[in-house]
Order: structure tokens, then C-alpha cells, then sequence
């Protein structure tokens, strides 16, 4: 499997484990009684701190995703992988690097390193639509 079947697949893979992540976050609350099963608000904004935190670097990882399936899935039926292979696992790595920050803390620097980690993540997609484009 090339590099690029491998970081997508990773990258899906992370949503999955984020979204079972906050499955069980929220069944825990639920099971304790803080919760009904019927009241959470999907922006997490009802959650504390860190499920707040889940909650946005699960749905982040979501944004994005189709943007890396759709330029993935591009290359692949251009015939095109040679623009994706170099530098797919960077972009899973990126978007690791994003949520584990994320999920760690909000301080100034976390939120600047994060945005830093996003920004990476926008700008090989951009140069890849250039690329697959020209």
C-alpha cells in the first residue's frame, strides 16, 4: 500500500478512535447520572474542559478528512500519486500532532502550535490541488 492509502486510511482511522473516544467519555457520564442520554449538546459545550476538548479535536480531525479523501481520491484516478506520496504521512502526522495538542491544553502556546499544525496541514493541501490541477 503507498503513502498515501496508508496516511488516509490512518487519518480515518484516528477520527474513528477520536469519535469512540468521546463515545465512551459521554457513556461514562450517562452511566454515573450526570447526564441523560438525550441532553448533550453536539458542540460539547455542556462537556467539562476536556471532553469540550474531545469534542473539538474530534470534530476538526471531521473538517478536514474529506479534504484529504478528495485530493487522496483525485491523485489516485489521475494517476497522480506522485504528487501525494511525498508528503501524505506528513500530513496524518500534522493532524496528530493537532488533536494530541488539542486534547492536552488550550494555553496560548498549545493554540499557537495547533493553528501552526493546521496551517502545515492547508498548505501541502493547496500545493496539491496546484499541482494535481496543473
Amino acid at each position: 500500500m503507498g503513502s498515501t492509502a496508508t496516511a488516509l486510511i490512518g487519518f480515518a482511522a484516528w477520527f474513528v478512535l477520536l469519535s469512540l473516544g468521546l463515545g465512551v467519555y459521554r457513556v461514562a457520564l450517562v452511566l454515573r447520572g450526570a447526564k441523560a442520554a438525550n441532553s448533550f449538546a453536539t458542540s460539547g459545550a455542556d462537556l467539562a474542559p476536556f471532553g469540550q476538548r474531545l469534542t473539538r479535536a474530534r470534530d476538526n480531525c471531521f473538517e478536514t478528512l474529506p479534504v484529504f479523501a478528495a485530493l487522496a481520491l483525485g491523485a489516485q484516478l489521475a494517476g497522480r500519486l506522485d504528487v501525494t506520496d511525498p508528503l501524505a504521512m506528513w500530513v496524518l502526522y500534522l493532524r496528530l500532532g493537532q488533536s494530541v495538542t488539542h486534547l492536552v491544553s488550550t494555553s496560548v502556546p498549545a493554540v499557537q502550535l495547533r493553528a501552526t499544525l493546521f496551517f502545515a496541514q492547508m498548505a501541502i493541501y493547496a500545493w496539491w490541488a496546484l499541482q494535481l490541477l496543473s
